[in-house]
């Protein structure tokens, strides 16, 4: 049987690099050849040991690739073409995706729904740090990259893009609005350049690394708390003459950061939540006003799907957004393990790395 390398779950504090055979497919299946992927702020979790998943699983959701082989049932596609997928990869019919949540699909247990349905790759089947990854679901799911981008300007397209996206969508932010987006990592500046897309006249960005808040600049932050320096609500409410933000994003996952984003919120402001927790959160009673403030508090998962990654692309084409500058470091596949150790440790000023095999 063919092999192929992969990055796989060894066990809490491990993944290696490995040979696994390469993926058979059925006939809703493609087989992508990957040319490049990435690592995830939720793949860290996943080698930390704080999300779980299978031992001898193939990590990672972010695929950009060429079609090597196609499944009896899929049209619409031809083997050689490059295409990228989403990490959420949604089979279109479930409960959840005739609701209008496809990142939630899959289906629900006499003992309730399961969250992260949509969320297969690198969770409950092999994911894309590997030479091969089977793509469930094709037709769904591949989407054909314009000519003219290469593949690190779609590289955030699958996940982070998508996701921070979808943190200033689901806020809801309108023409004129003031935001506030805590963390400039590659979820919040991704959250950051989706607000001012959405057409927010006032950016706050906040971090403690100087260039992220130089980056967030670049993406359309007006304004940036170095929160090292300053607390960063005495700030926000300062900028915003007492008043408080519109909106604010929460993109880095912590009690603080949560509570921070309720306390900088005007009344009737709304929470767009898009850190992943690793622990219980609380609500403040002051911030929360007591629940009498009129506030709104959302989350979102990664929106995928072939229609979200076209919208997607089509901004790149477009210029209206460039991303590539996020990729901060390249390595070969064969170099992964020292590509987590850097990611996960966030040396070097290291903000995405493109893999390719």
């Amino acid at each position: 049987m063919p092999k192929m390398k992969a990055a796989i779950f060894a066990e809490p504090g491990r993944i290696v690099l490995d040979e696994k055979p390469i993926p058979d497919i059925g006939p809703l299946d493609a087989l992508v050849r990957i040319t490049t992927t990435t690592i995830c702020g939720t793949d860290v979790h996943i080698l930390k040991g704080e999300y779980p998943v299978a031992r001898g699983l193939t990590i990672g959701h972010e695929p950009v690739g060429v079609i090597e082989k196609l499944g009896a049932a899929v049209t619409g596609f031809r083997e050689g073409q490059r295409v990228i997928a989403g990490a959420i990869t949604p089979s279109g019919t479930s409960n959840a995706c005739l609701c209008g949540f496809c990142s939630q699909d899959g289906p629900g247990t006499p003992h309730g729904w399961k969250p992260l349905g949509g969320w297969r790759f690198g969770n409950t089947i092999d994911g894309c740090q590997a030479e091969y990854v089977r793509v469930p679901d094709a037709v769904a799911n591949l989407a054909p990259v314009p000519d003219g981008l290469s593949d690190e300007q779609v590289l955030m397209c699958p996940d982070i893009m998508s996701t921070g996206f979808s943190g200033a969508e689901r806020g809801r932010i309108r023409i004129g609005d003031t935001v506030a987006v805590f963390a400039q990592g590659p979820i919040g500046l991704c959250a950051t350049a989706g607000a001012r897309l959405l057409g927010a006249s006032a950016i706050i960005a906040v971090d403690r690394l100087p260039d992220r808040l130089a980056m967030s600049r670049r993406l359309g932050a007006d304004h940036v708390v170095d929160g090292s320096k300053a607390d960063p609500v005495d700030e926000i409410m300062r900028l915003t003459g007492g008043r408080g933000v519109d909106v604010a994003i929460e993109a880095l996952g912590t009690q603080a950061t949560f509570e921070s984003c309720l306390k900088v919120l005007r009344p009737g402001g709304t929470l767009s939540s898009l850190g992943v927790y690793s622990a219980d959160l609380k609500i403040p009673l002051g911030a929360f006003a007591a629940g009498l403030g009129d506030h709104t508090i959302v989350t979102s998962l990664c929106p995928g799907g072939k229609e979200r990654m076209r919208r997607l692309m089509a901004i790149v084409s477009s210029g209206r957004v460039d991303l590539g500058a996020m990729v901060t470091h390249r390595f070969k596949l064969d170099d992964i393990e020292r590509a987590y150790d850097l990611f996960a440790h966030q040396r070097d000023g290291v903000l995405k790395v493109a893999i390719t095999p």
